[in-house]
């Protein structure tokens, strides 16, 4: 288990929240699915949606927004000390500032500044930097938030990209059938990058993919189904513990796993 109040290293995935076509339906999935307890937003956010565990945050929910035409999708926040200095790394490294820096009202200091990004290959994803939301309060427990990956088709420059801007490092786990590393900060391990498999169909982005804990990936992945969602990859163990790749009744694609315990 992982409980945190203060704000997350910078580069560290802090934050996830899902973009949706059907905010009720998704409350309505992702509540029981997950042990979450829902809280709606005031109008001045939009709507926005607080999933907590025991009172501590895990994620955020909100409907997509007039004129938009992507699918439901999970977004990744990145954690920052200074986002406006991060959106000019961004685009001086190649990429893209989709939504330049704002700030998120609440309170006095405000929650915190945001952005919208696209990397040089693709993928899309958030930087936050923290004010009075830290971020996930709660993570590496059923429900809860335990990994964030970024798969990609251009392995060498997504690399080369997030090393500059948010001073990763990389530790090669691949093989000669794949290649994938885990991303330091720090010296710890924060998540991991990937090549997407050749049979993944080309319309298919690079993306930063979530993963929550289950106490039981088998179990979950039923209730997922009976509730709409559908299951893309069934459950089956892999050397860091029993994981399935499903999506909700709105499309957003997500992962559920079952951590390997330590020997």
């Amino acid at each position: 288990m992982t409980k945190r109040d203060s704000p997350w290293p910078a580069g560290t995935p802090c934050w996830v929240d899902v973009m949706t076509t059907d905010l009720v339906a998704a409350k309505q999935f992702y509540g029981p699915l997950l042990g979450w307890r829902l809280t709606d937003g005031s109008p001045d956010t939009g709507g926005y949606v607080v999933a907590d565990i025991d009172g501590r945050s895990v994620a955020g929910l909100m409907s997509m927004q007039d004129g938009m035409a992507h699918p439901a999708v999970w977004t990744t926040y990145l954690a920052t000390d200074d986002a406006a200095a991060t959106a000019e790394q961004i685009t001086a490294a190649g990429g893209h500032v989709v939504m330049p820096p704002m700030d998120v009202m609440g309170g006095i200091m405000g929650l915190g500044v945001m952005a919208v990004a696209q990397d040089p290959t693709g993928g899309t994803f958030g930087i936050w930097q923290s004010k009075e939301h830290t971020g996930v309060q709660l993570a590496n427990e059923p429900g809860s938030l335990t990994w964030n990956e970024f798969m990609t088709r251009d392995y060498a420059a997504a690399k080369d990209f997030y090393a500059a801007v948010f001073g990763y490092s990389y530790t090669e786990l691949g093989g000669e059938t794949f290649q994938y590393a885990t991303i330091e900060v720090g010296g710890e391990t924060v998540g991991g990058l990937g090549v997407l498999a050749a049979e993944i169909p080309a319309q298919v982005p690079p993306h930063w993919r979530v993963y929550f804990e289950v106490a039981d990936p088998d179990a979950t992945a039923e209730a997922l189904t009976q509730a709409g969602g559908s299951v893309l990859r069934p459950p089956a163990d892999m050397p860091y513990g029993r994981h399935a790749d499903v999506a909700d009744p709105q499309g957003a694609t997500f992962s559920i796993i079952k951590g390997a315990q330590p020997a």
